[in-house]
């Protein structure tokens, strides 16, 4: 059974204003694991602290590519100090997309990773799918260079279906590689994507599921990059789609 998590980018706004209270919200919906993107000043034993008050487990998080090239033993230190040991590249700057450095460079990230217990990933949108390296998309390319000892994947189930891929393909083709799944709902509007609550969109989150469990992945984890509603009512309304679900025979422990 799949367990679920929440992306804290959801609730940024107000992690930043009350970190342990949205903690704690997060725990009282009944999210099982949390994967971070900001610690907002916060010690290693603080947020450790927080975790075990409230039975959060650390899903991973979200580090910027550039803290990695630059101080990747410190970013090491600290999430081994909180019980992490996924560390996901989240986003590259159009800047950043020279793709034959970026794969070098992860590949070198992801051995000194290893090394130390750790697990590196990269966390897609669409223009990963967009962006061709050698005649396919840059993702696969990223995947086929660099060893998978080295770079694990998160696959992001609504970037991919945004671009015009199946995400349960996708996950299929990683079966093995892929811990976490970003789990998210999504609609068009006026030619733009729309991340929405669970059930308002046009994903079929079953299906994502039901190849996530079939691929061995471990942790669902849900994601809205931008509330229509307060992020917390949002989250919940999420939550309660989810526990419908699992009623319903979905693979999913809530």
């Amino acid at each position: 059974m799949l367990k679920v998590g929440l992306q804290l980018y959801t609730v940024r706004d107000e992690l930043e204003l009350d970190f342990k209270g949205t903690l704690a919200k997060v725990a009282e919906l009944g999210y099982q694991g949390v994967e971070f993107h900001n610690f907002y000043g916060h010690s290693p034993e603080e947020v450790r602290a927080i975790l075990d008050e409230f039975s959060l487990e650390i899903v991973g998080t979200h580090v910027q590519y550039n803290s990695l090239l630059e101080d990747l033993d410190g970013v090491i230190a600290y999430h081994k100090a909180i019980g992490n040991r996924n560390l996901i590249v989240p986003y590259l700057s159009e800047e950043q997309r020279q793709w034959d450095n970026v794969f070098a460079s992860m590949n070198e990230i992801g051995e000194k990773c290893a090394a130390q217990d750790m697990v590196l990933m990269y966390h897609n949108h669409d223009f990963e799918f967009t962006e061709q390296v050698e005649g396919q998309p840059a993702l696969y390319a990223m995947y086929d260079t660099v060893t998978a000892s080295h770079l694990q994947v998160e696959l992001d189930s609504c970037w991919a279906h945004a671009a015009g891929y199946p995400p349960t393909e996708v996950i299929a083709k990683y079966a093995g590689r892929l811990p976490l799944v970003h789990w998210k709902d999504m609609r068009r509007s006026e030619g733009q994507v729309l991340t929405v609550e669970f059930g308002q969109g046009e994903i079929d989150l079953g299906a994502v599921a039901t190849a996530s469990d079939q691929a061995g992945a471990e942790w669902l984890v849900v994601e809205q990059d931008v509330c229509q509603n307060p992020p917390l009512q949002s989250i919940e309304s999420s939550m309660n789609w989810i526990r419908k679900y699992a009623a319903n025979g979905g693979l999913v422990h809530v």
